[in-house]
Parts: C-alpha cells; sequence; structure tokens
C-alpha cells in the first residue's frame, strides 16, 4: 500500500512561532499520535511535543521504540516514518520535517506550554487515557501534559481529547461532560468505515483526521462524506486530496 500522504511540509511557517501543542498519554493508540503528528508538519504547522512517562511504556510495547529524551528527534523520526502495521520506513521522514518540533519532558512544570502567556495555538491529546481524562477535568497537573491542557483550557484555546478507552465507566462519562462543558472537544478514536478503508493505516488515518478536523487544520488523510452511496467500496482511488 502507498503511503497516504506525505511528511513533507506544504509550506513554510511565517511570523511568530505559534504552535499546536501534541499530548501523548498511555492510552493504547500510539498510531494515532502518529498520523496526528505527520498530519501537522505536512499542513506546516509547528509541533511542541509532551509525551507522557506511561506512554513511553506503550510505544514501546506497541512499536518497539524506545523514547528517550536525550535522543528524541531521533527516536521521534523512527516513529513517525513507521506505519500503523508495524512496517518500518512507511513514510519518508526527514530531519528538515522535524525542524519545527519542540520536545518539553513531562516532568518539566516550567516549560514553555506549562504559561497561559506561551504563544501556542491549542493542544490535541492524542490518544488520551481514562486517567488523563480525570486528571485534566479535575485540574490536577500532575504533569506537563495536564497542567497545559489546563492551561488550554483557561485561555479558551482549542483542546481535542481523543478519548482511547472501552467500555468507559460513569466516573468518565461525568469527567468527559466535565471537559465538554469547559470548551473541549470530546473524540473518541472510533474509526468509521465510508471511507474506502482497504488497511489498518487507513482506519488510524481517519481518526488521526477528524481530530484535525477539530483543530482547523487542513489534512488530506481520508475521503469525505460527499453524500452518495457506494463510495467507501471504491477504496484507495476516492479518498481525499
Amino acid at each position: 500500500m502507498e503511503p497516504p500522504h506525505n511528511v513533507t511540509s506544504q509550506h513554510a511557517g511565517t511570523g511568530p512561532r505559534r504552535p499546536w501543542v501534541v499530548g501523548i498519554s498511555g492510552a493504547s493508540g500510539t498510531p494515532y499520535a502518529a498520523s496526528v503528528l505527520r498530519g501537522l508538519l505536512a499542513a506546516g504547522e509547528a509541533v511542541d511535543l509532551v509525551v507522557s512517562r506511561a506512554s513511553r511504556l506503550t510505544l514501546l510495547d506497541e512499536t518497539g521504540i524506545s523514547f528517550r529524551d536525550a535522543h528524541w528527534r531521533a527516536d521521534l523520526r523512527e516513529w513517525l516514518a513507521r506505519g500503523a502495521d508495524g512496517k518500518p520506513d512507511t513514510f519518508p521522514v526527514t530531519e528538515a520535517d522535524l525542524a519545527d518540533v519542540r520536545h518539553w519532558p513531562a516532568g518539566d512544570l516550567a516549560a514553555g506550554p506549562s504559561s497561559g502567556s506561551y504563544p501556542a495555538k491549542g493542544m490535541l491529546i492524542v490518544p488520551a487515557s481514562t486517567a488523563c481524562v480525570a486528571g485534566v477535568a479535575l485540574g490536577l497537573s500532575k504533569d506537563l501534559l495536564q497542567r497545559t491542557a489546563s492551561v488550554t483550557l483557561k485561555e479558551r484555546r482549542k483542546l481535542v481529547v481523543a478519548v482511547r478507552e472501552t467500555p468507559l465507566n460513569g466516573q468518565t462519562l461525568k469527567h468527559l461532560v466535565a471537559l465538554d462543558e469547559a470548551g473541549a472537544v470530546v473524540l473518541p478514536a472510533s474509526p468509521a468505515f465510508y471511507a474506502g478503508a482497504t488497511h489498518i493505516q487507513d482506519l488510524v488515518d481517519f481518526v488521526a483526521g477528524r481530530a484535525l478536523d477539530a483543530a482547523g487544520v487542513p489534512h488530506g488523510l481520508y475521503r469525505r462524506w460527499a453524500g452518495e452511496l457506494g463510495g467507501g467500496a471504491a477504496g484507495d482511488a476516492d479518498r481525499g486530496q
């Protein structure tokens, strides 16, 4: 299967740097995060990355990749090049593609995104665990990921929370309602099939594309509904650009 998109940026950013913060929690679903990151970079967006401690264990389990603070750029490049099926070098990712990515350790509560004066566009948490959802809903700010989410809400910036868990208990549902009422977009990682999925990457890219839609970032990750039945059967040939 050919990669559905390239990481190479469509345009270079101009003016003061205003990144999207991408927070990655310990829930299963690291391919979702990789697809969102590739989509942001392909759109020419600056990215600030916060990888929780728990998510590093999930990433190691799901991909075999260790994410190390001292070597984060090399580890990120290897991760973004990998397909959702685990195949390495599925996507072309160069050092230039990562030029406008900044990594902040999850334990650094003095990092830029911890302050409302830091000029971020908003934040996407992909995937979001139920523990992460609870922490953000309750305003615990136990690490940089939760603190940045709280800052995003108080500054009335876009916060997209791609929760990845099933089934959901009543307490988590209450937390999700609280996030919705606070202004966040609650986006369950639920793939659809009308886009003509023929590969696991298609299902992953659909969820990532919906997260980018919620953030207002243009992309070509999936075929959009056009009001015509049977379009999904066309497969990759009809994928939206």
